[in-house]
């Protein structure tokens, strides 16, 4: 293992300013938008909240670029990604290669881009101010990312993720004036950044176990409810490659809905699942050995 290529996770001597300002913009900008409430504004945030984050981030980021749990036309797996650079989680690559090194080296301090072994700020949000935040070098992203690197939509939606954030911003104001921005955008993005972070933070501290993983990843429903299905942590960290994070009838996981509709659209199919034997073996409590775990990546 390349451990400077892996070692994306160690604290860089000072402040990644440019994204310290964007963050303390966006927070600051949240904080206003509260003062600037309206029905409408909140309807629009609650559905971009879906399309950014369910759609974007848990469908298309997550489960289908980063473990390839079902596939899609490619014009799909396209729509997906443009939904994702709306959360202002970085482009698709740079998503990709860190969530595949968090796999490959979970709980390894220094190692795990985010492990809350480095600290629970470091993990919520102290990687993002001074670890990577997401930027690689271009030998990293080939590394762990080279099915996207060789696609040439991907890498130049890559480079322009903004872009669509910025267009939509100009729609609302346009449309719906600084109210409809301000929770359209700030206050939106805002709260979906904290609450995928919880997944790194919350989900590898507080909640329950159902497989014996080498990891400290938990099912947190709290943290599942507010990223539509990405909160059943130790299913996934067990079963990385399953598109379906929640398994009981009680876990909530609205991201396999809607991939579930899209197979019955005939837009998703080589679906991934966890074995409803191996479900049924960890709820007895017998033993289990975790084989996927190191093949997330």
């Amino acid at each position: 293992m390349d451990r400077q290529a892996a070692s994306q996770g160690y604290q860089t001597e000072g402040i990644n300013w440019v994204t310290t300002v964007f963050m303390v913009i966006f927070h600051a900008g949240a904080v206003a938008a509260l003062f600037m409430f309206s029905w409408q504004a909140l309807a629009v945030s609650a559905f971009l909240w879906w399309v950014s984050g369910s759609l974007g981030i848990g469908m298309g980021y997550h489960r289908l670029l980063t473990h390839r749990g079902y596939k899609t036309p490619k014009a799909v797996e396209y729509f997906l990604t443009a939904c994702g650079t709306l959360a202002l989680e970085g482009g698709a690559i740079n998503w990709v290669a860190t969530h595949r090194i968090h796999h490959m080296h979970t709980e390894e301090p220094g190692l795990d881009p985010h492990t809350p072994r480095d600290g629970r700020w470091w993990a919520h949000m102290g990687w993002i101010l001074t670890g990577t935040a997401q930027q690689h070098d271009e030998s990293v992203l080939w590394r762990y990312a080279p099915d996207l690197m060789r696609d040439r939509v991907h890498v130049w939606l890559n480079r322009l993720y903004f872009v669509p954030l910025v267009l939509l911003g100009l729609l609302l104001l346009a449309w719906g004036g600084w109210g409809m921005l301000m929770w359209g955008v700030f206050l939106r993005v805002t709260v979906g950044l904290h609450a995928t972070w919880l997944v790194n933070s919350a989900t590898h501290l507080w909640g329950s176990r159902r497989f014996q993983t080498t990891d400290d990843s938990t099912n947190n429903l709290w943290v599942a409810l507010i990223t539509f299905g990405e909160g059943w942590h130790n299913n996934h960290h067990a079963h990385p490659r399953a598109a379906r994070h929640g398994v009981a009838w009680y876990e909530l996981d609205l991201n396999w809905i809607g991939i579930r509709a899209l197979q019955l659209l005939g837009l998703a199919r080589d679906i991934k699942f966890i074995k409803p034997e191996t479900i049924a073996a960890a709820d007895a409590g017998r033993a289990y050995e975790p084989t996927e775990l190191r093949r997330a990546a």
